[in-house]
Protein backbone atom coordinates (compact mmCIF):
# COMPACT_ATOMS: atom_id res chain seq x y z
CA UNK A 1 0.00 0.00 0.00
CA UNK A 2 1.25 3.63 -0.69
CA UNK A 3 -0.02 6.73 0.99
CA UNK A 4 -0.33 9.86 -1.18
CA UNK A 5 -0.93 13.25 -0.61
CA UNK A 6 -3.99 15.40 -1.12
CA UNK A 7 -6.27 14.81 -3.26
CA UNK A 8 -10.21 15.00 -3.40
CA UNK A 9 -13.45 14.31 -5.46
CA UNK A 10 -11.93 15.82 -8.80
CA UNK A 11 -9.64 12.90 -8.79
CA UNK A 12 -9.31 11.20 -12.39
CA UNK A 13 -8.19 7.99 -13.72
CA UNK A 14 -7.59 9.99 -17.02
CA UNK A 15 -4.13 9.30 -18.47
CA UNK A 16 -3.48 12.56 -20.03
CA UNK A 17 -5.53 15.01 -17.54
CA UNK A 18 -3.49 14.27 -13.67
CA UNK A 19 -3.23 17.10 -11.69
CA UNK A 20 -2.71 16.29 -7.94
CA UNK A 21 0.00 13.46 -6.21
CA UNK A 22 -2.37 10.90 -6.14
CA UNK A 23 -3.54 11.60 -9.62
CA UNK A 24 -0.32 11.55 -11.31
CA UNK A 25 0.59 7.98 -8.77
CA UNK A 26 -2.30 6.06 -10.42
CA UNK A 27 -1.74 7.34 -14.35
CA UNK A 28 1.65 6.09 -13.71
CA UNK A 29 0.26 2.81 -12.51
CA UNK A 30 -1.81 2.42 -15.77
CA UNK A 31 -0.28 3.90 -18.98
CA UNK A 32 3.15 4.57 -20.79
CA UNK A 33 4.30 6.97 -22.98
CA UNK A 34 5.95 6.45 -26.14
CA UNK A 35 9.35 7.72 -24.01
CA UNK A 36 10.13 8.16 -20.54
CA UNK A 37 12.99 9.94 -18.42
CA UNK A 38 15.08 7.51 -16.41
CA UNK A 39 16.10 7.80 -12.48
CA UNK A 40 18.58 10.41 -13.73
CA UNK A 41 16.12 12.21 -16.23
CA UNK A 42 17.71 11.43 -18.96
CA UNK A 43 15.73 10.54 -21.61
CA UNK A 44 15.23 7.18 -22.97
CA UNK A 45 12.63 4.88 -25.35
CA UNK A 46 9.43 3.85 -23.25
CA UNK A 47 7.20 1.95 -25.61
CA UNK A 48 8.71 3.06 -28.73
CA UNK A 49 11.68 1.42 -30.16
CA UNK A 50 12.89 3.52 -32.65
CA UNK A 51 11.80 7.34 -32.86
CA UNK A 52 13.25 9.06 -36.12
CA UNK A 53 11.97 12.87 -37.37
CA UNK A 54 12.81 14.48 -40.64
CA UNK A 55 15.38 17.26 -41.43
CA UNK A 56 13.24 20.09 -40.27
CA UNK A 57 11.11 18.10 -37.95
CA UNK A 58 7.60 18.64 -38.96
CA UNK A 59 7.46 14.77 -39.46
CA UNK A 60 7.99 12.43 -36.64
CA UNK A 61 7.87 8.37 -37.13
CA UNK A 62 7.20 6.41 -34.02
CA UNK A 63 7.77 2.68 -33.73
CA UNK A 64 6.34 0.47 -31.30
CA UNK A 65 8.35 -2.57 -29.35
CA UNK A 66 7.37 -5.62 -30.29
CA UNK A 67 4.64 -7.45 -28.36
CA UNK A 68 3.48 -4.85 -26.38
CA UNK A 69 0.16 -5.63 -24.98
CA UNK A 70 -2.72 -3.43 -23.75
CA UNK A 71 -4.18 -5.22 -19.92
CA UNK A 72 -7.07 -7.10 -21.64
CA UNK A 73 -4.72 -8.81 -23.89
CA UNK A 74 -4.66 -7.18 -26.90
CA UNK A 75 -1.79 -6.37 -28.76
CA UNK A 76 -0.71 -2.71 -28.86
CA UNK A 77 -0.85 -1.48 -32.53
CA UNK A 78 0.12 1.54 -34.85
CA UNK A 79 -3.76 2.23 -34.94
CA UNK A 80 -4.06 2.69 -31.08
CA UNK A 81 -0.97 4.92 -31.28
CA UNK A 82 -3.18 7.01 -33.55
CA UNK A 83 -6.10 7.03 -31.79
CA UNK A 84 -4.16 8.30 -28.54
CA UNK A 85 -2.19 10.98 -30.70
CA UNK A 86 -5.74 12.47 -31.54
CA UNK A 87 -7.14 11.91 -28.09
CA UNK A 88 -3.98 14.07 -26.48
CA UNK A 89 -3.72 16.60 -29.84
CA UNK A 90 -7.46 16.98 -29.56
CA UNK A 91 -7.27 20.69 -30.44
CA UNK A 92 -10.54 21.26 -28.66
CA UNK A 93 -9.05 19.74 -25.38
CA UNK A 94 -5.80 18.76 -25.80
CA UNK A 95 -3.64 16.75 -22.57
CA UNK A 96 -1.92 18.98 -20.20
CA UNK A 97 1.46 18.34 -21.19
CA UNK A 98 0.77 18.42 -25.34
CA UNK A 99 -1.17 21.60 -25.87
CA UNK A 100 1.49 23.19 -27.96
CA UNK A 101 1.80 19.66 -30.12
CA UNK A 102 -1.94 19.90 -30.79
CA UNK A 103 -1.85 23.45 -32.00
CA UNK A 104 0.28 22.56 -34.90
CA UNK A 105 -0.62 18.53 -35.23
CA UNK A 106 -1.56 17.73 -38.70
CA UNK A 107 -3.64 14.65 -37.79
CA UNK A 108 -5.71 14.26 -41.35
CA UNK A 109 -1.97 14.22 -42.99
CA UNK A 110 -1.07 12.02 -40.15
CA UNK A 111 -0.95 8.27 -40.87
CA UNK A 112 -0.44 4.83 -39.66
CA UNK A 113 2.52 3.15 -41.95
CA UNK A 114 2.68 -0.55 -40.76
CA UNK A 115 1.10 -2.54 -38.12
CA UNK A 116 3.99 -0.91 -35.32
CA UNK A 117 4.35 2.52 -36.83
CA UNK A 118 2.97 5.95 -37.13
CA UNK A 119 3.95 9.25 -38.70
CA UNK A 120 2.70 12.61 -37.61
CA UNK A 121 2.73 15.50 -39.37
CA UNK A 122 2.96 18.46 -38.32
CA UNK A 123 2.15 22.39 -39.41
CA UNK A 124 5.52 23.90 -38.26
CA UNK A 125 8.41 22.39 -37.17
CA UNK A 126 9.51 21.10 -33.60
CA UNK A 127 12.63 19.47 -32.53
CA UNK A 128 11.89 18.48 -28.73
CA UNK A 129 8.75 16.18 -29.74
CA UNK A 130 10.71 13.24 -27.91
CA UNK A 131 10.97 15.65 -24.90
CA UNK A 132 7.37 16.45 -25.30
CA UNK A 133 6.22 12.74 -25.92
CA UNK A 134 8.65 11.26 -22.07
CA UNK A 135 6.08 13.20 -20.13
CA UNK A 136 4.51 10.97 -18.05
CA UNK A 137 0.61 12.27 -18.55
CA UNK A 138 0.82 11.63 -22.48
CA UNK A 139 0.46 7.41 -21.91
CA UNK A 140 -0.96 5.48 -24.93
CA UNK A 141 -3.96 3.93 -24.98
CA UNK A 142 -6.36 1.52 -26.70
CA UNK A 143 -8.11 2.69 -29.97
CA UNK A 144 -11.96 2.26 -28.04
CA UNK A 145 -10.20 3.89 -24.77
CA UNK A 146 -13.25 3.95 -22.11
CA UNK A 147 -12.19 5.83 -18.78
CA UNK A 148 -14.62 3.72 -17.27
CA UNK A 149 -12.50 0.74 -17.35
CA UNK A 150 -9.64 2.14 -18.16
CA UNK A 151 -7.04 0.07 -20.14
CA UNK A 152 -3.34 1.03 -20.48
CA UNK A 153 -0.12 -0.58 -20.86
CA UNK A 154 1.34 -0.18 -17.38
CA UNK A 155 2.50 -2.37 -14.50
CA UNK A 156 -0.27 -2.61 -12.61
CA UNK A 157 -4.44 -2.84 -13.90
CA UNK A 158 -7.82 -1.05 -13.00
CA UNK A 159 -9.46 -3.02 -9.93
CA UNK A 160 -11.13 -0.14 -7.67
CA UNK A 161 -11.41 3.61 -7.94
CA UNK A 162 -13.12 5.66 -5.09
CA UNK A 163 -11.93 9.49 -5.69
CA UNK A 164 -10.41 11.30 -2.80
CA UNK A 165 -10.10 7.99 -0.81
CA UNK A 166 -8.38 4.84 -2.46
CA UNK A 167 -7.68 2.88 -5.45
CA UNK A 168 -6.38 -0.56 -6.15
CA UNK A 169 -4.75 -2.27 -8.81
CA UNK A 170 -3.63 -5.92 -9.60
CA UNK A 171 -0.45 -7.20 -11.34
CA UNK A 172 -0.09 -7.26 -14.77
CA UNK A 173 1.77 -10.26 -15.52
CA UNK A 174 2.19 -9.76 -19.25
CA UNK A 175 3.66 -6.16 -18.61
CA UNK A 176 6.74 -6.32 -21.06
CA UNK A 177 9.51 -4.10 -18.71
CA UNK A 178 10.34 -5.26 -15.17
CA UNK A 179 7.11 -7.50 -13.84
CA UNK A 180 5.65 -6.60 -10.63
CA UNK A 181 6.46 -8.55 -7.58
CA UNK A 182 3.40 -7.75 -5.26
CA UNK A 183 -0.19 -9.11 -6.43
CA UNK A 184 -1.95 -5.98 -5.99
CA UNK A 185 -1.16 -2.38 -5.33
CA UNK A 186 -3.39 -0.31 -3.14
CA UNK A 187 -2.65 4.01 -3.04
CA UNK A 188 -4.67 5.73 -0.36
CA UNK A 189 -5.32 9.39 -0.37
CA UNK A 190 -4.16 11.57 2.89
CA UNK A 191 -4.90 15.14 3.71
CA UNK A 192 -3.24 14.75 7.23
CA UNK A 193 0.76 14.37 7.08
CA UNK A 194 0.39 12.93 10.82
CA UNK A 195 -2.11 10.16 9.88
CA UNK A 196 0.12 9.70 7.05
CA UNK A 197 3.09 8.72 8.66
CA UNK A 198 1.21 7.09 11.74
CA UNK A 199 -0.09 4.72 8.34
CA UNK A 200 3.35 4.06 7.48
CA UNK A 201 4.71 3.41 11.49
CA UNK A 202 2.10 1.36 11.96
CA UNK A 203 2.67 -1.22 9.01
CA UNK A 204 -0.49 -0.41 7.12
CA UNK A 205 1.09 1.53 4.41
CA UNK A 206 4.87 0.42 2.94
CA UNK A 207 5.69 3.91 1.38
CA UNK A 208 4.73 7.43 1.40
CA UNK A 209 5.19 10.41 -0.72
CA UNK A 210 5.94 13.82 0.52
CA UNK A 211 7.58 13.26 3.87
CA UNK A 212 7.30 15.98 6.43
CA UNK A 213 10.98 16.76 6.06
CA UNK A 214 11.39 17.62 10.30
CA UNK A 215 10.54 13.84 10.48
CA UNK A 216 13.25 12.30 8.44
CA UNK A 217 15.62 11.43 11.65
CA UNK A 218 12.53 10.30 13.40
CA UNK A 219 11.07 8.00 11.53
CA UNK A 220 14.13 6.50 10.64
CA UNK A 221 14.58 5.82 14.30
CA UNK A 222 11.20 3.65 14.74
CA UNK A 223 12.75 1.21 12.00
CA UNK A 224 11.31 3.49 8.67
CA UNK A 225 13.48 4.87 6.02
CA UNK A 226 13.81 7.71 4.16
CA UNK A 227 14.24 8.13 0.11
CA UNK A 228 15.82 11.17 -0.48
CA UNK A 229 16.22 12.47 -4.41
CA UNK A 230 18.18 15.40 -5.59
CA UNK A 231 15.24 16.97 -8.05
CA UNK A 232 14.49 19.59 -10.07
CA UNK A 233 10.85 20.29 -8.40
CA UNK A 234 9.67 23.28 -7.16
CA UNK A 235 7.21 24.78 -4.68
CA UNK A 236 6.55 28.57 -5.96
CA UNK A 237 4.52 31.32 -5.12
CA UNK A 238 3.02 32.39 -7.77
CA UNK A 239 2.09 36.07 -8.84
CA UNK A 240 -1.11 37.08 -10.99
CA UNK A 241 0.20 39.74 -13.56
CA UNK A 242 -3.00 40.30 -15.03
CA UNK A 243 -4.55 41.33 -11.37
CA UNK A 244 -3.14 44.03 -9.06
CA UNK A 245 -1.38 44.54 -7.11
CA UNK A 246 1.15 42.38 -9.17
CA UNK A 247 -0.09 43.41 -12.46
CA UNK A 248 2.67 45.85 -11.52
CA UNK A 249 6.36 44.58 -12.31
CA UNK A 250 8.00 46.57 -9.69
CA UNK A 251 5.54 44.34 -6.78
CA UNK A 252 6.97 41.53 -8.08
CA UNK A 253 10.09 42.30 -8.19
CA UNK A 254 9.33 43.41 -4.86
CA UNK A 255 8.39 40.18 -3.26
CA UNK A 256 11.24 38.19 -4.95
CA UNK A 257 13.69 40.30 -3.46
CA UNK A 258 11.32 40.03 0.51
CA UNK A 259 11.63 35.93 0.29
CA UNK A 260 14.72 34.33 2.12
CA UNK A 261 15.22 31.64 0.12
CA UNK A 262 17.77 29.92 2.67
CA UNK A 263 15.77 30.34 5.38
CA UNK A 264 13.05 28.64 3.69
CA UNK A 265 15.13 25.97 2.57
CA UNK A 266 16.78 25.03 6.15
CA UNK A 267 13.24 25.30 8.26
CA UNK A 268 10.58 24.31 5.83
CA UNK A 269 12.29 21.99 4.37
CA UNK A 270 14.67 21.12 7.29
CA UNK A 271 17.39 21.31 4.39
CA UNK A 272 16.56 19.10 2.06
CA UNK A 273 17.14 21.48 -1.02
CA UNK A 274 18.64 23.87 -2.77
CA UNK A 275 18.37 27.79 -3.46
CA UNK A 276 16.72 28.64 -6.71
CA UNK A 277 16.96 32.34 -8.74
CA UNK A 278 13.35 32.50 -10.23
CA UNK A 279 13.94 30.02 -12.95
CA UNK A 280 12.79 26.32 -13.64
CA UNK A 281 14.23 23.61 -15.32
CA UNK A 282 17.97 23.41 -13.59
CA UNK A 283 18.78 19.92 -15.27
CA UNK A 284 17.98 21.74 -18.68
CA UNK A 285 21.78 21.81 -20.42
CA UNK A 286 20.59 25.34 -21.61
CA UNK A 287 19.52 26.68 -17.76
CA UNK A 288 21.43 29.95 -16.62
CA UNK A 289 19.91 30.24 -13.48
CA UNK A 290 23.16 30.15 -11.82
CA UNK A 291 24.68 32.54 -14.19
CA UNK A 292 22.37 35.43 -13.72
CA UNK A 293 22.36 37.22 -10.28
CA UNK A 294 21.30 35.68 -7.50
CA UNK A 295 18.29 37.47 -5.82
CA UNK A 296 18.80 37.69 -2.09
CA UNK A 297 17.13 39.79 0.61
CA UNK A 298 17.11 43.14 0.24
CA UNK A 299 14.45 45.08 2.53
CA UNK A 300 15.50 48.69 1.39
CA UNK A 301 15.73 48.18 -2.51
CA UNK A 302 11.72 46.22 -2.33
CA UNK A 303 10.14 49.15 0.24
CA UNK A 304 11.21 51.14 -2.48
CA UNK A 305 10.23 49.28 -4.94
CA UNK A 306 6.75 49.03 -3.22
CA UNK A 307 6.59 52.74 -3.21
CA UNK A 308 7.52 53.66 -6.13
CA UNK A 309 4.79 51.39 -7.05
CA UNK A 310 2.06 53.40 -5.11
CA UNK A 311 1.88 49.84 -2.45
CA UNK A 312 3.24 51.17 0.58
CA UNK A 313 1.40 49.49 2.66
CA UNK A 314 0.47 46.73 0.79
CA UNK A 315 -1.74 44.05 1.87
CA UNK A 316 -2.13 40.43 0.17
CA UNK A 317 -3.48 36.92 0.85
CA UNK A 318 -1.60 33.93 0.37
CA UNK A 319 -3.46 30.97 -0.43
CA UNK A 320 -2.02 27.56 0.70
CA UNK A 321 -2.43 23.66 1.23
CA UNK A 322 -0.88 20.59 2.41
CA UNK A 323 -2.03 19.29 -0.96
CA UNK A 324 0.43 21.26 -2.36
CA UNK A 325 2.88 18.94 -0.74
CA UNK A 326 5.61 18.91 2.08
CA UNK A 327 7.01 22.39 3.19
CA UNK A 328 4.30 23.91 1.06
CA UNK A 329 2.45 25.19 4.31
CA UNK A 330 5.60 26.05 6.27
CA UNK A 331 7.08 27.93 3.21
CA UNK A 332 3.87 30.38 2.77
CA UNK A 333 3.93 30.99 6.57
CA UNK A 334 7.97 32.04 6.40
CA UNK A 335 6.99 34.32 4.01
CA UNK A 336 4.04 35.58 6.05
CA UNK A 337 6.61 36.50 8.76
CA UNK A 338 9.27 37.82 6.01
CA UNK A 339 7.32 40.14 4.42
CA UNK A 340 6.51 42.32 7.50
CA UNK A 341 10.34 43.42 7.54
CA UNK A 342 9.23 45.33 4.22
CA UNK A 343 5.80 46.16 5.53
CA UNK A 344 3.82 44.04 3.77
CA UNK A 345 1.15 42.24 5.30
CA UNK A 346 0.10 38.69 3.95
CA UNK A 347 -2.83 37.24 5.80
CA UNK A 348 -2.18 33.26 5.20
CA UNK A 349 -5.56 31.22 3.53
CA UNK A 350 -4.88 27.49 4.20
CA UNK A 351 -7.80 25.59 2.19
CA UNK A 352 -8.19 21.77 1.86
CA UNK A 353 -6.50 20.09 -0.96
CA UNK A 354 -9.57 19.21 -2.78
CA UNK A 355 -10.58 22.89 -2.67
CA UNK A 356 -7.18 24.56 -3.96
CA UNK A 357 -7.39 21.86 -7.00
CA UNK A 358 -10.93 22.53 -7.50
CA UNK A 359 -12.66 25.28 -9.08
CA UNK A 360 -10.81 28.11 -8.16
CA UNK A 361 -7.47 26.02 -9.24
CA UNK A 362 -5.33 28.67 -11.07
CA UNK A 363 -7.03 31.67 -10.94
CA UNK A 364 -5.92 32.50 -7.20
CA UNK A 365 -4.12 36.20 -7.26
CA UNK A 366 -1.24 34.87 -5.07
CA UNK A 367 -0.90 31.12 -3.87
CA UNK A 368 1.73 28.22 -4.21
CA UNK A 369 1.31 25.22 -6.37
CA UNK A 370 4.27 22.31 -7.00
CA UNK A 371 5.80 21.16 -10.47
CA UNK A 372 8.09 18.53 -10.99
CA UNK A 373 11.01 18.25 -12.71
CA UNK A 374 11.10 19.08 -16.23
CA UNK A 375 13.51 20.64 -19.05
CA UNK A 376 12.63 24.26 -19.84
CA UNK A 377 11.21 24.56 -23.23
CA UNK A 378 8.26 21.49 -22.03
CA UNK A 379 7.97 23.39 -18.48
CA UNK A 380 7.44 27.07 -20.44
CA UNK A 381 4.98 25.45 -23.10
CA UNK A 382 2.79 24.25 -19.75
CA UNK A 383 3.24 27.43 -17.74
CA UNK A 384 4.41 30.45 -19.54
CA UNK A 385 2.39 30.91 -22.35
CA UNK A 386 -0.95 32.42 -23.07
CA UNK A 387 -2.05 28.83 -24.26
CA UNK A 388 -0.75 26.61 -21.44
CA UNK A 389 -2.82 24.53 -19.28
CA UNK A 390 -1.48 25.55 -15.79
CA UNK A 391 -0.58 29.70 -16.84
CA UNK A 392 -1.29 30.02 -13.34
CA UNK A 393 0.38 33.42 -13.16
CA UNK A 394 -1.36 34.33 -16.35
CA UNK A 395 2.35 35.80 -17.32
CA UNK A 396 1.73 36.65 -21.22
CA UNK A 397 4.85 38.10 -22.92
CA UNK A 398 5.19 38.41 -27.13
CA UNK A 399 8.61 38.15 -27.07
CA UNK A 400 9.42 35.21 -24.69
CA UNK A 401 6.40 33.71 -26.61
CA UNK A 402 8.40 34.03 -30.11
CA UNK A 403 11.66 32.85 -28.75
CA UNK A 404 9.55 29.70 -27.06
CA UNK A 405 8.46 29.20 -30.72
CA UNK A 406 11.18 29.62 -32.57
CA UNK A 407 13.47 27.55 -29.70
CA UNK A 408 10.88 24.49 -30.33
CA UNK A 409 11.26 24.71 -34.21
CA UNK A 410 14.68 25.09 -34.11
CA UNK A 411 16.76 21.92 -34.72
CA UNK A 412 20.59 22.97 -34.39
CA UNK A 413 20.90 22.67 -30.65
CA UNK A 414 23.54 26.29 -30.64
CA UNK A 415 20.95 28.07 -32.16
CA UNK A 416 18.25 27.04 -29.91
CA UNK A 417 20.63 27.51 -26.75
CA UNK A 418 20.49 31.09 -27.63
CA UNK A 419 17.14 31.48 -27.80
CA UNK A 420 16.41 29.15 -24.65
CA UNK A 421 18.22 31.38 -22.49
CA UNK A 422 17.20 34.68 -23.94
CA UNK A 423 13.56 33.42 -23.16
CA UNK A 424 14.58 32.53 -19.46
CA UNK A 425 16.02 36.30 -19.22
CA UNK A 426 12.92 37.82 -19.86
CA UNK A 427 11.20 35.29 -17.01
CA UNK A 428 13.41 36.07 -14.31
CA UNK A 429 13.11 40.27 -15.02
CA UNK A 430 9.46 40.10 -15.88
CA UNK A 431 7.65 36.74 -14.37
CA UNK A 432 5.40 35.94 -12.03
CA UNK A 433 7.01 32.81 -10.06
CA UNK A 434 9.31 33.15 -6.85
CA UNK A 435 10.98 30.12 -7.25
CA UNK A 436 13.27 30.29 -4.43
CA UNK A 437 14.38 26.46 -4.32
CA UNK A 438 14.45 23.24 -5.68
CA UNK A 439 13.68 20.48 -3.35
CA UNK A 440 15.43 17.53 -2.48
CA UNK A 441 12.13 15.48 -2.51
CA UNK A 442 11.85 13.21 0.88
CA UNK A 443 9.95 9.91 0.57
CA UNK A 444 9.63 7.16 3.11
CA UNK A 445 8.84 3.22 3.04
CA UNK A 446 8.75 0.11 5.21
CA UNK A 447 11.69 -1.98 6.74
CA UNK A 448 9.74 -5.17 4.69
CA UNK A 449 10.13 -3.49 1.21
CA UNK A 450 13.35 -2.44 -1.38
CA UNK A 451 13.95 -1.66 -4.73
CA UNK A 452 13.10 1.91 -4.58
CA UNK A 453 15.80 4.32 -5.76
CA UNK A 454 16.42 8.32 -5.76
CA UNK A 455 15.14 9.86 -9.01
CA UNK A 456 14.90 13.47 -10.23
CA UNK A 457 11.54 13.11 -12.01
CA UNK A 458 8.83 12.77 -9.54
CA UNK A 459 8.16 11.02 -5.59
CA UNK A 460 9.17 7.44 -4.43
CA UNK A 461 11.18 6.55 -7.70
CA UNK A 462 8.72 8.79 -9.88
CA UNK A 463 5.95 6.50 -8.86
CA UNK A 464 7.56 2.81 -10.10
CA UNK A 465 6.20 0.55 -7.43
CA UNK A 466 6.85 -2.33 -10.13
CA UNK A 467 10.08 -2.16 -9.05
CA UNK A 468 9.28 -2.77 -4.83
CA UNK A 469 10.37 -6.30 -3.68
CA UNK A 470 9.76 -7.93 -0.50
CA UNK A 471 12.72 -7.42 1.94
CA UNK A 472 13.13 -11.55 2.87
CA UNK A 473 14.57 -12.54 5.69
Amino acid sequence: MHATTGGGLKDTLDPHFPVSYPDIARVRQLFEPLMRFNSAFEIENGLAEEVEHNADATEWTFRLRKDLRFHDGRPVRAADLKASMERMLNPKNPATQASDIAAIADLAGSKVLDGRTYRLKLTSPYAILDAVMAGYALGIVPEDFDLKHPIGTGPFKYDIFVPGQRSRFLKFDDYWDIKATFEELVILNFSDDAAKVNALLAGQVQSLDNLPTYLAGAIESQGANTLVSETGGWVPFTMRVDTKPFSDNRVRQAMRLIVDRQQIIDQAFNGFGRVANDLYGPFDPDYIGNDLPQRKPDIEKARSLLKSAGYEDLQVELVTSTGVGAGAVEAASLFVQQAKAAGVDVRLNKVDGGIFFGDQYLSWVFAQDFWSTRLYLPQAAASSLRASPYNETHFFNEQFAGLIKAAQREVDPARRRRLVQDAQRIEFDEGGYIIWGFQNQVDAYSSFVTGLEPAREQPVSAFRFNRVRPVMP
